[in-house]
């Protein structure tokens, strides 16, 4: 076993550590309010189809959208520039992580900074 880099008396007390937990806790559930009022209505339905949450990992917002239907996830899959959009209203850094129910489930991972975006196209 290894040694912490830092004492005991300079790592962050364990009631710190909880607070801190319970507070993105609470960043991440109403991070994901605001999303949802903030997409249309018919991006609204399909996000209502999926299990979806907020993760923030490391100071990066990640959307998290788990699809249990070839049909929504392909739906998902089309709206994915205006998700992108959406989430840059809320950090500068996020990523989307979308699960099919094939291959196993294994997510797409997509860089909000990534993703083109209908203006961007008519643009050129």
């Amino acid at each position: 076993m290894t040694k912490p880099y830092l004492s005991p008396d300079d790592l962050p007390s364990y009631k710190t550590t909880k607070i801190s937990e319970l507070l993105l806790i609470q960043l991440e559930e109403i991070t994901k309010k605001r999303f949802f009022f903030a997409c249309n209505n018919v991006v609204r339905i399909l996000l209502s189809s999926c299990h979806w949450y907020f993760k923030i990992n490391s100071g990066i917002l990640m959307l998290i959208l788990i699809c249990y239907d070839i049909e929504s996830y392909q739906n998902i899959m089309t709206t994915v520039p205006y998700l992108a959009d959406i989430l840059k209203r809320f950090a500068n850094q996020a990523k989307i992580s979308i699960s099919s129910p094939v291959n196993n489930g294994i997510p797409w991972l997509i860089n909000i900074d990534d993703v083109f975006l209908e203006d961007d196209f008519s643009d050129s």
